[in-house]
């Protein structure tokens, strides 16, 4: 009866984890380039005090799965069509991001909205000349990026916005809910299976249907878990009680 009450404790544990991950996804339907996370159980057997046990553990992967790309008509609004991740220095870290809602600052660099600089092939994607024509109303600037990352400034190749993709998925590391570190995972060089557009960003690839299903049977599975552990509890009451009389 104790392995019982165990099992339905560990059970409550993943269902009440399921629910955390279900949340976290929700709130964050409306974060450019977020990629919810998803929950599946793992069998484990291990040996304690001689004996063999089993149990299941909740284990979670990122979904790389492709985002709705929303147009926008922002010239320094960019989405990835493909796998590949946008790079940005934040504070001397390399992180990636599918989050392309980039911003130019005073000083003319392309930057995150948290100020993270946006990474190019010759490393921060420095534009001034675009910045001071705005400055001074010569609109004529005109900013073209092309959708293998090729920054041209009226048809003059600056730089070359850094798409990579990660030979291994399962080694991303949330750094908040649109960043992953690239700290200590395999990159490879941006393809044609990656393209650049301009003037769109990429929607969370949340599924808002299939998150609230989830989140509705994780809490009915819970429930139901909390009843079967209370009547498990009543049985072992009853069963410790009728031990006494004897």
């Amino acid at each position: 009866m104790m392995d019982r009450l165990q099992a339905h404790m560990q059970a409550m544990q993943m269902f009440s984890r399921a629910q955390e991950v279900t949340a976290n996804n929700l709130a964050n339907i409306n974060t450019p380039g977020f990629k919810s996370d998803k929950l599946f159980h793992k069998l484990l057997t291990e040996q304690v005090d001689g004996q063999t046990v089993t149990r299941t553990v909740p284990m979670q992967h990122i979904s790389l799965a492709q985002g709705e790309l929303e147009p926008t008509g922002n010239d320094f609004d960019f989405a990835i069509n493909g796998p590949g991740f946008f790079m940005v220095d934040d504070g001397g870290e390399a992180q990636l991001t599918r989050n392309g809602r980039f911003q130019l600052d005073s000083d003319g660099y392309l930057r995150t909205k948290n100020g993270a600089n946006v990474m190019g092939t010759a490393g921060h994607i420095h534009i001034p000349e675009f910045f001071h024509g705005m400055n001074n109303g010569q609109m004529e600037a005109q900013l073209e990026v092309a959708k293998d990352g090729t920054i041209r400034i009226n048809d003059e190749v600056y730089d070359q916005i850094r798409v990579v993709r990660v030979e291994d998925p399962s080694t991303l590391e949330r750094r908040g809910n649109a960043r992953f570190s690239a700290e200590g995972i395999t990159l490879l060089p941006g393809d044609s299976s990656s393209s650049v557009m301009q003037g769109h960003f990429e929607k969370g690839n949340v599924q808002t249907l299939h998150e609230m299903t989830d989140l509705m049977r994780n809490m009915q599975m819970f429930e139901a878990q909390q009843r079967a552990m209370r009547t498990t509890d009543e049985m072992l009451s009853q069963t410790t009680n009728q031990l006494g009389r004897f």
